[in-house]
């Protein structure tokens, strides 16, 4: 049966996750904000309102960030649901729902976080305008920058320790990934042709091959730290591979 210290962490982690969509969401209400931002700049900055819907410049869109606090929202919620259901149920396993579960953890909570962390914070301490311009600093609080980009990591490092997940085999963990990753460039280039600026500044300053390679290298960085969750949680838990069916 699941610990109630790991059942009361993963609410709390859901209810901090809860908590910076909506603040996020408020902080795109605010009407100041955008005068400082003028002239469309905020599009070029799309993780500052992670979640929900805002206006800016005239249009009506949905960030590319969101979809990391949105993930990380929906896989606490999941795993709340299994810690509730395992409890009510004398620790039995919900198979279908412990399954997604894992599959949401193990293909892209864990890979997207912890590559969300690296990347930030190697393009900030190597030149902070590629990726989080200082003007910011006066518009978003310090704590929300870190609350998006450093806290992710520590809390999905948690996961690692407190609970095992069964992975699934390579080839359909990496095709996931990379279905992900192409979804969300795709995303990235399609803003690019809407408002001709880019989302983030470090894409303005590369050529269309520039482009290609770094999102290559991009996802080859991701893949690789999907590879180094599965070898953690092996060295936590040993073998958690999902087993093959056989056939017939």
């Amino acid at each position: 049966m699941t610990k109630t210290s790991t059942c009361i962490y993963h609410f709390l982690v859901l209810s901090w996750y809860i908590f910076l969509n909506y603040y996020i969401s408020q902080e795109g209400k605010d009407e100041v904000k955008p005068k400082i931002l003028a002239n469309g700049a905020r599009w070029k900055y799309m993780t500052l309102l992670n979640l929900l819907k805002n206006r800016t410049a005239g249009f009506d869109i949905y960030q590319p960030g969101s979809f990391r606090q949105l993930l990380q929202t929906i896989f606490y919620g999941v795993t709340c649901l299994d810690d509730v259901l395992k409890r009510t149920k004398g620790g039995k396993d919900v198979k279908f729902l412990t399954a997604f579960r894992d599959l949401l953890f193990t293909t892209l909570a864990f890979p997207v976080s912890t590559f969300v962390f690296l990347a930030f914070w190697i393009l900030f301490l190597y030149n902070r305008d590629l990726i989080y311009p200082k003007v910011l600093d006066t518009v978003i609080p310090v704590w929300l920058n870190h609350a998006m980009h450093t806290f992710i990591f520590p809390i999905t490092l948690a996961e690692v320790v407190l609970r095992p997940h069964s992975y699934p085999s390579k080839k359909t963990g990496l095709t996931l990934l990379a279905a992900t990753s192409i979804a969300y460039i795709s995303r990235i280039l399609w803003l690019y042709f809407e408002t001709g600026t880019w989302v983030y500044p470090v894409f303005a300053k590369l050529s269309p091959l520039g482009l290609a390679a770094f999102f290559s290298l991009s996802y080859v960085f991701i893949a690789s730290i999907y590879l180094l969750g599965e070898k953690l949680n092996h060295w936590k838990w040993g073998d958690m591979r999902q087993p093959r069916k056989k056939r017939k």
